[in-house]
């Protein structure tokens, strides 16, 4: 028979339509599925058939029917298959040793999956398992379990064989429970956790600005455990699960999927994230086809790639599903390995050469497996095979190479034998083990999770064709590519899944009801900021620092003032240039004339000084323009005060004059050339002292510029730049002084007599004094009332007024006289003010 069959294998090996491009060990295949003979045993379970009836306590442990082949896990049992023979094809892995295989059915059942468990724990080939006390040189039947699929299945079993420290690599179980190393000591799997799985679907969720979701999952460890998880995470992100609800797995589901179904509705959500196995999702999703709804579905792993899903009719109407699956790598031999094995059973069978597994046992999981041919194809080419082979591949690799460090192995042989190594060790190496496979190094972390993340993908249908379409991956880092989505609105944007409309920047939300995503927007007023857009309060500027409305920083303030450029000062630059030339001319043409009758009469050198005061009014002027310093700001003020001054007292001298002679002409004659001389500059300097003082005690109590804005409070952005006018107290002393010697020039003057047909030099004081007066008076109210720019205009206004009033009704007329009517200046016109007596036509009148 042996003969026979080699006979066989040769002839199909030379038949001309056989491939030149498969490897060579493809001619070395054994047609037996389930099973093989080596050095080291490996452990397989799977789900190759599903339970055809239920189970009645009452039959007994053995009452369970599986009969009902499941084509996904009769696919993955196969990759097992093809794993094992690449490895002993593999040279210097594990060199002249053979590696050899086990798989049965877990029916996805408790009952079930423990049957070929404790057959692995039996004492060699026997099928009797050792009570001891020790297990450390307990030799099992296998070295390694390579499976089961499920949470569930591997919460039966973790335990057991975790007793007896023999590694047990899991393909899919993805629940966290097991990732306790007290509990599990030798459970390791090749799929990533849920937990990781559940932070990529809240990074998703980030990533789209949605924050408003319904959490699904199924009534099972897996989908409970994922709905907790991804509802915790989305809660610590400030994602609001507005509904959450369990799809029944062991009973009827419909009523409760359409009791679901009305919550997500009535929360209004436009996302929802289904945890689920695939049967429980096919459940729930044929409701929401028959209820028509539409929305963002995001697929856990267990169904992401199942057909019992995207094979509902009318599914492409549901909107848009993003998926997440195990990252993967295509196993590129795989299809035509198994097409290469199908197409020898077929052979083998039309020759009646089909061999039997009697060896084991348990009952052949697979009985109808002996008719496969290569027409059965679709059973590694499905997606969601292709898509999750390579977890069970890794899991056998990953074993392969602990066996190869185990034994010594170099690449041409192992110094340890086979029979000399435990399961125990085994584990021990499997958990440090690094590896590099097609290009990618693996290894498990110190709880035996793997270091793989997650591809992201969306379901696509063109021309009524259905596809995966990937569009990023998730390890540490989501990636995503949101061009490749094509979302189910109309506009093809990014569908809004949200309580309340996102703020504008500068606005804090307002929570309203239970839910932290329902929120009113507040606009953060001035002084305040939105320093982060899940702020829930605005934040207070920092001092020194301000904002303005609806901010989102604060800053420091900005000063301005009146630079030279501005056109304001321009124009007042232009005007007091022009009075301080005119007054300058005025002076000189005086001082030209200064033993003249008029100017002697109108104070001589007083007048001179009188127009210097004027000049250095004006002057004064310029120390409000430009940036202010603290230099500036001390002269400011006292400077313009004391010009002022210095006229006023002179006209008030001339004024003192004037009412000596009008008044007491008898005693004035005696007198004049005292009150004239030594007393005009008597009262200057009295009046000039005086100013002295109040400006002296303006400075001292006053603050400097730099101490002023070291203590100014921040409620401001801008602000114009000016010199502190405090204390006001003496501000308002030192123009009131200068009102007052104006108002007494005036009084001593308006009620004066007019000498006849003389120049009457007391109307000049009268009219000069009285505009000083009214434009500071008119200055007072209207300064109170402005911004701290427009003060410094005013003032300056008012300044150039002043003195320009002064300039015209005080000197202009007696320029005037001097130009148009020379023949007047003589000592009888102005008689009366320079000898103290009146003229010869008032003596007769």
């Amino acid at each position: 028979m042996g003969v026979l069959l080699r006979l066989l294998l040769l002839y199909w090996s030379l038949e001309p339509g056989h491939c030149n491009n498969e490897p060579e060990w493809f001619q070395n295949i054994s047609t037996d599925l389930f099973s093989s003979q080596g050095d080291i045993l490996l452990g397989g379970l799977f789900p190759i058939n599903d339970l055809d009836t239920s189970w009645n306590l009452t039959e007994g442990p053995s009452g369970l029917q599986c009969n009902s082949i499941n084509s996904y896990g009769l696919g993955l049992s196969l990759v097992m298959k093809f794993s094992v023979d690449e490895i002993n094809a593999t040279p210097d892995l594990l060199p002249n040793i053979t590696l050899g295989f086990e798989s049965f059915d877990t029916c996805k059942q408790s009952v079930i999956i423990m049957k070929p468990t404790l057959l692995f724990l039996t004492k060699g080939m026997s099928e009797e398992i050792s009570v001891l006390c020790n297990y450390t040189d307990y030799n099992t039947r296998v070295m390694a379990i390579i499976g089961p699929n499920t949470s569930e299945m591997v919460g039966f079993i973790a335990q057991l064989i975790g007793f007896f420290m023999m590694p047990q690599v899991s393909y899919g179980a993805t629940s966290d429970t097991f990732s306790d190393k007290i509990q599990y000591p030798s459970f390791m799997r090749t799929a990533p956790t849920d937990q990781r799985l559940a932070t990529g679907i809240v990074e998703l969720m980030k990533e789209f600005g949605w924050n408003w979701v319904a959490v699904v999952g199924s009534d099972d460890e897996y989908g409970k455990q994922g709905q907790i998880q991804v509802s915790s995470l989305a809660a610590n992100n400030s994602i609001c699960v507005a509904y959450e609800g369990l799809i029944p797995v062991y009973s009827d589901p419909e009523s409760m999927v359409s009791e679901i179904l009305d919550g997500i509705q009535n929360a209004e959500v436009g996302v929802v994230v289904v945890f689920a196995l695939s049967s429980p999702a096919q459940a729930f999703f044929s409701q929401v086809i028959q209820r028509n709804m539409t929305g963002v579905w995001v697929a856990s792993s267990a169904w992401a790639l199942s057909n019992l899903v995207y094979s509902l009719p009318n599914i492409a109407s549901i909107g848009t599903v993003l998926g997440f699956t195990t990252s993967t790598q295509k196993l590129s031999l795989l299809t035509s390995y198994t097409s290469q094995l199908f197409t020898r059973i077929e052979r083998e069978r039309e020759k009646g050469l089909a061999q039997q597994n009697d060896n084991s046992p348990l009952a052949n999981p697979c009985p109808i497996c002996s008719d496969l041919s290569p027409n059965n194809i679709s059973l590694v080419t499905q997606p969601l095979l292709q898509r999750t082979a390579f977890s069970v591949y890794l899991a056998v690799y990953s074993v392969a190479y602990a066996l190869h460090q185990l034994l010594d192995c170099n690449s041409i042989s192992c110094q340890k034998a086979p029979n000399k190594v435990y399961p125990w060790e085994l584990l021990n190496v499997l958990r440090n083990v690094s590896f590099d496979i097609n290009g990618k190094n693996f290894q498990y972390d110190s709880n035996g999770n793997p270091n793989i993340g997650y591809d992201v993908l969306t379901w696509t249908w063109e021309n009524n064709t259905f596809n995966f379409t990937e569009i990023g991956t998730y390890y540490k880092v989501l990636s995503i590519d949101q061009s490749l989505i094509n979302w189910y609105t109309n506009s093809s944007e990014v569908p809004m899944s949200t309580c309340s409309a996102n703020c504008e920047s500068g606005q804090v939300r307002r929570v309203k009801g239970s839910q932290s995503c329902c929120f009113d927007c507040i606009d953060c007023k001035e002084g305040t900021y939105q320093n982060n857009t899940e702020d829930i309060q605005c934040t207070l500027c920092p001092q020194g620092q301000w904002s303005t409305l609806r901010s989102t920083n604060c800053t420091l303030p900005t000063f301005t003032f009146l630079s030279w450029s501005n056109y304001k000062a321009i124009g007042l630059t232009v005007v007091t240039t022009i009075l301080i030339f005119i007054m300058g001319f005025v002076g000189l043409f005086f001082l030209h004339h200064r033993g003249t009758p008029l100017v002697c009469a109108t104070g001589g050198t007083l007048s001179i000084l009188t127009l210097l005061g004027m000049i250095g009014g004006c002057t004064s002027v310029f120390l409000f323009l430009g940036k202010p310093n603290n230099v500036v700001c001390y002269l400011q003020q006292p400077l313009s005060a004391m010009f002022a001054t210095m006229t006023l007292s002179t006209i008030l001298s001339i004024s003192l004059q004037i009412i000596c002679v009008m008044e007491f002409p008898e005693k004035a004659s005696t007198h004049l050339d005292m009150v004239r001389g030594p007393g005009s500059w008597l009262v200057v300097l009295a009046c000039c002292g005086l100013q002295a003082g109040l400006c002296g005690w303006f400075v001292q109590e006053g603050v400097s510029l730099s101490v002023y804005l070291s203590t100014l409070k921040v409620n401001f952005i801008t602000k114009f730049l000016c010199c502190p006018v405090d204390p006001l107290l003496g501000f308002g002393l030192m123009l009131g002084y200068n009102c007052l010697l104006a108002l007494i020039s005036f009084m001593c003057t308006f009620m004066a007599k007019k000498p006849s047909n003389q120049y009457n030099i007391a109307r000049d004081v009268t009219l000069a004094t009285l505009f000083y007066c009214v434009v500071w008076v008119v200055f007072i109210p209207i300064y109170t009332g402005l911004d701290e720019k427009n003060k410094s205009i005013a003032q300056m206004v008012a300044i150039l007024f002043s003195n320009t009033g002064l300039l015209a009704a005080y000197f202009i007329p007696k320029c005037h006289l001097l130009l148009v009517n020379p023949d007047l200046n003589t000592a009888e016109y102005f008689r009366t003010y320079l000898d103290a007596t009146p003229s010869e036509k008032s003596q007769d009148q």
